[in-house]
Formats: structure tokens, sequence, C-alpha cells
């Protein structure tokens, strides 16, 4: 029995957490003072019997009457009832999944944060369609609680970011985690059962990281790898969050299973044996036949250190399938860290220092005072995790109202309009406008394009203000989104045409389309040939200005496109983008690599254009 720590305490500043695990369960009671969280209190008992299996709830009964028997115990020493409680979602529970995604695009289009967003939501819905797909049990339903993006391509080269740039196409690789609805209703259940309302739901690695990893490290990319029993669970950081997660299959069981075998030892036996060799030097124990053995830790480990090198390698090979490359450094935690020689080994398979593989223990934890020596151990990581979440975090499940329906979601992190967007299912290609198509009209012999319009990207409006797509959203709040309105089809009347040419309509004699007299409010259509018939000597590609006393008549540059020659006729020095304008170039879609050449030389849009310059232009 423990007895809890003395002095007034107020029952309304005091937070109750608890830790629901596969063998046992460990109730924390903290509060929060004003530079640290303070344990008050704490209980542990395990489960009579398996009610739990890798972390999910599946005798409820049985869990709610042993979470009731924590409580209790915690009440009767504290001497008031609690009321409130934090609790986290296993890890172990969450599924993740890797996706590509590619789009085309306007190569003379900028990209922008909803081009960007689209395909990132793009990205979660295919991973979505993926696990529905190899899910089995079709009544078992996920949703979403994190992703991010692994990395971002530009015609097929990586980028680190997009926004502001060009191209034909955008790629980007996503990593997209989702959690069983089951697992919440679970533990909710249990909750209401026991009489608790249900103040801060997080998960287990967000639990351990907040307590073991300092705010300031958590922009760092950083592995959390929590040693249970039966699974290792790995939670991966970057940018403030947890942006993906992972298992191995083998974790401390493992290597007690060894020790059994190759000592000839029952399960609990070897569990001890186990857990003394990162305690002392000397070990003296029977087998199950009567056999003494007095060996070192060192003559134990030569034995067996086979079976932590394989434990080591399939954490790592976990690590770098999710991460892509070694993390900065790696945080054990969870009883099965303090096998001896683990973090050497999954030092060596990661190919960073020693020294960066460490293990946390309750010692290290900042801004926490641990009045119990008992909760030192890293086990003790994750239950004081969830204790200092439940101070800070107002609610982790939260209703958005989307276009008149609303929606419950699970805040793993900062929730943004992106991830509200994916709960619901809207569909990205909504987001993003389409430029209407292009038609093409010939002055003569020499071609004029006609573009379609860019078309009104959509309007997102979280609680009548206007937002971007990566804006945060908070409990009760409202979106509205305005789905993207295509471009108009490009289109022109006879007269606007000639308007634009700037020639001067005193000096018409006739126009002719398709060899037929026309009015000036003709519109015209794709592959129109216009004629016009001038009461002077005139050259059509050199237009005459209206106001003949002014000086700023436009300048005509000759150039050759693909060996084909066109007047480009602009005040400035012409660029490259223009010759868009008098050649017949399809860019309603891409075709392969777009080449651009001037004078044999690697091109951009912005290149400056000079008289009699040879430009090549083409698919690839």
């Amino acid at each position: 029995m423990v007895e809890a720590v003395k002095g007034n305490i107020n029952p309304h500043e005091v937070v109750f957490a608890l830790d629901i695990g596969t063998k046992s369960v460990v109730g924390i009671v903290g509060r929060k003072t004003d530079e640290e969280f303070e344990i008050i209190d704490y209980d542990i008992l395990k489960h009579p019997s398996r009610a739990m299996y890798d972390g999910q709830i599946h005798d409820v009964e049985k869990v709610a009457k042993t979470c009731e028997k924590v409580k209790g115990n915690l009440e009767e020493r504290l001497g008031f009832k609690l009321k409130y409680v934090s609790i986290a979602a296993a890890g172990r529970a969450l599924k993740t999944y890797k996706v590509k995604v590619e789009k085309e695009i306007d190569f003379l289009a900028k990209i922008d944060k909803s081009i960007v967003g689209s395909m990132e939501i793009e990205g979660v819905q295919r991973a979505q369609e993926t696990l529905d797909s190899e899910n089995k049990d079709k009544s078992l339903k996920y949703y979403c609680v994190g992703h991010t993006v692994v990395n971002y391509y530009l015609d097929d080269n990586i980028m680190t970011s997009l926004i502001d740039h060009k191209g034909n196409k955008i790629s980007a690789e996503i990593i997209a985690t989702f959690l069983p609805y089951v697992v919440v209703d679970s533990l909710y259940t249990v909750m209401n059962k026991i009489d608790l309302e249900v103040k801060s739901l997080t998960l287990e690695p967000i639990a351990a990281m907040n307590a073991a990893i300092p705010e300031k490290l958590r922009l760092l990319n950083i592995a959390l790898v929590d040693i249970g029993a039966g699974t290792s669970d790995i939670a991966l950081t970057k940018d403030g969050n947890v942006v993906a997660y992972a298992m191995a299959s083998v974790a401390g069981d493992e290597i007690t299973e060894i020790l059994a075998k190759e000592f000839l030892l029952d399960f609990n036996m070897a569990e001890e044996l186990k857990i003394q060799l990162n305690k002392k030097n000397m070990h003296t124990f029977l087998d199950i036949v009567g056999i003494e053995y007095t060996l070192t830790t060192e003559e134990i480990l030569e034995r067996i250190k086979g079976s932590i090198e394989n434990l080591a390698d399939n954490i790592a090979e976990n690590i770098l399938k999710y991460n892509k490359k070694a993390p900065s450094a790696v945080f054990c935690i969870g009883g099965g860290s303090q096998i001896p020689l683990l973090t050497e080994f999954l030092a060596q398979k990661l190919d960073i220092r020693p020294e960066r593989v460490v293990v946390r223990g309750t010692e290290i934890l900042h801004n926490v005072k641990v009045n119990y020596e008992e909760l030192g151990g890293p086990e003790f990581i994750t239950p004081i995790g969830i204790g200092t979440i439940g101070h800070s975090i107002q609610k982790d499940l939260i209703k958005i109202t989307f276009n008149n329906n609303l929606f419950e979601m699970f805040k793993t992190k900062t929730m943004k309009v992106s991830d509200v967007l994916i709960k619901a299912g809207f569909s990205p290609n909504k987001l993003i406008s389409k430029r209407g198509k292009s038609m093409e009209v010939f002055l003569g012999d020499e071609k004029h394009i006609i573009s379609g319009q860019i078309g009104e990207s959509a309007k997102i409006y979280l609680n009548g203000e206007e937002v971007g797509i990566d804006a945060a959203v908070s409990d009760k709040d409202t979106l509205v989104v305005k789905e993207a309105l295509p471009g108009k089809d490009g289109t022109s009347t006879l007269m606007d045409f000639i308007h634009k040419l700037e020639v001067d309509g005193e000096k018409i004699k006739g126009i002719r389309v398709n060899n037929e007299k026309c009015e000036l409010s003709y519109v015209l259509g794709n592959k129109d040939r216009i004629n016009i018939e001038f009461f002077e000597d005139s050259i059509i590609k050199e237009p005459i200005q209206r106001d003949k006393g002014s000086s700023l008549k436009k300048k005509i540059t000759k150039v050759y496109v693909n060996n084909e020659e066109i007047h480009i006729k602009k005040e400035k020095s012409p660029i490259f983008i223009d010759i868009f304008d008098y050649i017949d170039f399809d860019r309603s879609r891409v075709k392969g690599k777009l080449i651009m050449k001037v004078n044999d030389e690697k091109g951009s849009f912005t290149d400056v254009l000079n008289e009699n310059d040879h430009i090549e232009i083409y698919w690839e």
C-alpha cells in the first residue's frame, strides 16, 4: 500500500490518469503547482485473468473491475472521490499506410497551398481505401489520427517544398495513420461503468513523447520506442508532432523465452532473471531439474546476445521503413528497454552514434516531481505522460460542423481544415479550379491561341471568415467549403480579336472568316481562318496603331520556333512564354518531359528573346 503525499489537497486541482495495459492497470494522481506537475499518489494492479490483448480491451467487465479497484484504492487514501480521468489508446492498435500521389498540373500556373493540400488529402483518402480493402472485419471502422509527407516531387525531382514552383507534374509520398473506433469506444465504455468522465484522451506514444522528450526537441526527427512484453511500439516525431507509427512484433517476452530455453527455467523465473541482468553482475539460480547455476551477467548475455541483436534488428528495420532514414536520436522506454546490449545493437543497426540511443527513465522528466522511488523506471513514462497531458489539454474529442454536418474528431495534434476534409471524405478535386479549354485561330498563316480562363478556386470559411486549407480548427467550429468553379473555355468575337491586334479599323477594307464575309459580332470557333483586306499596302503581321501620334508603337521581334518563323509583337523585349500566343502547342495535358531550348541551350519561361533566336519546344 502506498501512502499519499501529506498536505492539503484540493479535489478540483488533481489530475487522475489511468494507463490500461495488457497485464496491469497503473493509476497516477497528480496536481499542477506553480512550476511542475507533482505526483501525489499511484496504484498498480494486475488483471486477475486475460482481459486485454495487445493493448485492446476484449473483456469490458474484467477491465472495468480492475480499473475500479485502482480508483477505489486511490480514493480511500486521498479521502475524496475521483470524478474525471485522463486515458490513452494503445499505440499498437494503430494502422499505418504509405502511398504516393501524383497530379498533373498547369505548367504555366504557380503551385499554391490549395494544390498541395488537395494532393495530401487525396493521399490520405487512398490510404483509407487501402485499409478498408484489406480489413477483413468490415464492422471494424477506422479513422485517421495523423499524416505526414515523407517527400515532395516536382517533375520526379525531390523537393523540400512545392509552393510557388511551376512544373508539369507534382507528387508526394504520404504516411497516414488510423485508429479503430472500437478502441476509443471500449475505453469510454469502461470509464462510464466506473463512474468516471473522460477529461482527455490521447495516444500512448504521444503521452510517452510528452513526458520523455522536451517540447524544444520535438521539432527534431526522433524515434520513441516503447518496448513492452509482446510488441515494441515505435513513434516518430518531426516538426512538433508524432508523424508516423510502427510496430515490431518482438519484444521483452522473446528474451524471456530464450532464457527459459537456454537454462531450462520456467517463464516466471526466466522473467525475473531477465530483470536482474541490468541490476547486478552475479546470478545464482536453479533450473527445473534442480541444477544450480552461478553465472555473471556477461556469461549469460554471451549465450543470448543473438536474440537481443535480432530484437534490435526488428526495431531498426521498422524505424527505417517508416522514417526512410536513421532518426536523429532514439529514446527507449518500457520495461523491455532495460535489456542489456539492446541500445548498443540498435545504434549499430541504425548506423548512429551509441550515445544517441538512450533509455529514458522518470528521473529525466522535466517539470515533473516524482515522490516515489518505485516510479523511477522507464515503464512509468507513459502513465506519467498521460497525467501531464491531462492537466494541459481541455478536450481531445472535438466536434466540427462542416457544410451543415456534424463530425467528431480525435485530436492528436493541432487540427487543420485539411483534417476535417479528410474526415468528411471531401474530394480534393473540388478544391482546385481548372482552366477552360483553349482554342486556336489563324490570321492568314499565323496561328493565335485564345486561352481558356482560369477558374475560381474553392472558398473556405471558418466561423464566417475566409481562411486557407492549413488554418487551425477547434471544438465547436463551423466550417463551410464552397467548391471550386472551372474556368470558361477560350472564346472571342471577331471584333475583340481584331481589337487585341490593335489594327486601325479605318484601314480595313474587308474581313473574311473561312472565306466567308462575317460581321464583327461573329463568335470565332476553333481552327477558324481569318483574312483581313486593307485599303493600303499593309502587312498583317505588323498591325497599325490606332494612336498615330503616339510613340509607343509595338516592337516586332522575328524568331524561329521549331523552324517556323513567327513575329512577336510587344512593346518590351519578348520572353520565352510569349511564344505560346503564336504557336500550336497543346498545353491541356502532359505528354512527357517538357524540353525548352534557346539557340541549343536549355531555356526557361522567363528567358529574354532576341531577333532571329532559334527556339525548340517539345514533349520528350
